[in-house]
């Protein structure tokens, strides 16, 4: 975050698809991204440690909760779960919280790599989704939750 807020030069990609030097003047908006790991990492508890730990390095307290992977113990139907939690936690007060991450795709699951004409539309071939219905159903859920903040 502290890299990604100072104005830098990197090779990159232009829009012609060649390599190139890219500049930015840095990006105040950075935050850390919460995926679990060993163990989840999205409840109160580990969310105050993150804010400590950012204020300890006088990095901006901006976080994003992924909802899938580590945070979901990489079972995809578990994501609505911790989806509720992270905004209950924002619902009671915290502001630290700027965001989550859901892995969806049409069709919820997954599949394995195989024959193009074996694969079906819509579903993931690398990690588990919600599929459209429950991803639009937690976020509904979510926005009349979060409409509840006083503003």
């Amino acid at each position: 975050m502290l890299s990604a807020a100072q104005p830098h030069t990197f090779l990159g990609i232009n829009g012609d698809g060649q390599v190139a030097l890219t500049q930015t003047r840095g990006n105040a908006f950075g935050h850390l991204i919460l995926r679990g790991g060993t163990q989840p990492n999205y409840d109160s508890v580990a969310i105050a440690e993150a804010e400590a730990e950012l204020a300890k390095a006088k990095l901006p307290i901006n976080i994003v909760v992924d909802c899938s992977h580590g945070n979901s113990r990489k079972n995809h139907t578990l994501q609505s779960l911790v989806l509720k939690d992270v905004v209950g936690q924002i619902v009671d007060g915290n502001r630290s919280i700027k965001g989550v991450m859901l892995e969806s795709n049409l069709f919820e699951g997954n599949q394995k790599l195989g024959q193009p004409q074996d694969l079906r539309y819509g579903v993931s071939i690398t990690d588990a989704c919600l599929g459209w219905e429950a991803t639009a159903t937690g976020l509904r859920e979510a926005a009349l939750r979060l409409k509840t903040i006083p503003r």
